[in-house]
């Protein structure tokens, strides 16, 4: 699939078919798209826990939601999906990083930051297994796990304290019900940055690039942590 049309075809899919798995090849092919994702400094303080076996789905939904709860029709279709990758942001690795010589922010102080880019990093991680999911014929959806409910996530995967879940994206073949649901800049719009444009120019790499992408492996968490 051309890239444009992943793009312009990418959306939030809440319903899936609960009998068509997805080949742990195809997860595979999405976390390696995740880690090409870029990082400030090359941190890549990221991780992700993937829940792809029945029982793994079940104890998440039954640890991030209510469990005496009603079922709604959005988590009716959201908890048919097959596979759950949960990214996860690791703030220490961006200021371990950044106190290093070449950056020089020996005092680690968040204060630096002018916002949290661990965060913003994860997201680009997570955009870019969507976007992997629409050129695989899948479907997904980004949504939150609400903060009351993170520590009984932590307790029932694992989950080191140093890392923080920024979301799940759920994966699988989208169900037949799923439907597609000058700067005069307002205060409540926070800018995370900008974005370059124009054509390429004789340019340097990076030297951060030097320290090497983290594998696959090093960064995934399969079951549990």
């Amino acid at each position: 699939m051309e890239f444009s049309d992943a793009v312009r075809r990418r959306r939030m899919v809440r319903n899936f078919d609960p009998d068509r798995p997805v080949p742990r090849e195809t997860v595979e092919r999405l976390l390696d798209l995740a880690v090409r994702a870029p990082s400030a400094g090359f941190s890549q303080g990221w991780a992700f826990l993937v829940l792809s076996t029945p029982d793994e789905v079940t104890r998440f939904w039954a640890a991030t939601t209510d469990p005496a709860g009603t079922p709604d029709s959005w988590l009716r279709g959201m908890s048919r999906a097959p596979v759950l990758i949960v990214p996860l942001a690791h703030r220490d690795a961006y200021l371990d990083r950044y106190a290093e010589p070449d950056k020089g922010w020996a005092d680690r102080d968040e204060a630096r930051w002018p916002v949290p880019y661990w965060y913003i990093d994860t997201g680009f991680a997570s955009l870019l297994m969507l976007l992997g999911v629409m050129d695989a014929g899948l479907g997904a959806c980004f949504f939150g796990i609400p903060p009351e409910r993170i520590p009984g996530f932590r307790e029932a995967f694992g989950v080191p304290g140093p890392y923080t879940p920024i979301g799940c994206v759920s994966v699988g073949y989208a169900g037949t019900e799923d439907k597609r649901s000058a700067y005069a800049v307002p205060d409540a719009y926070t800018p995370i940055g900008a974005v370059a444009l124009g054509h390429p120019a004789p340019d340097r790499r990076s030297p951060s690039l030097r320290r090497g992408r983290r594998p696959v492996a090093e960064v995934t968490h399969w079951g549990a942590w």
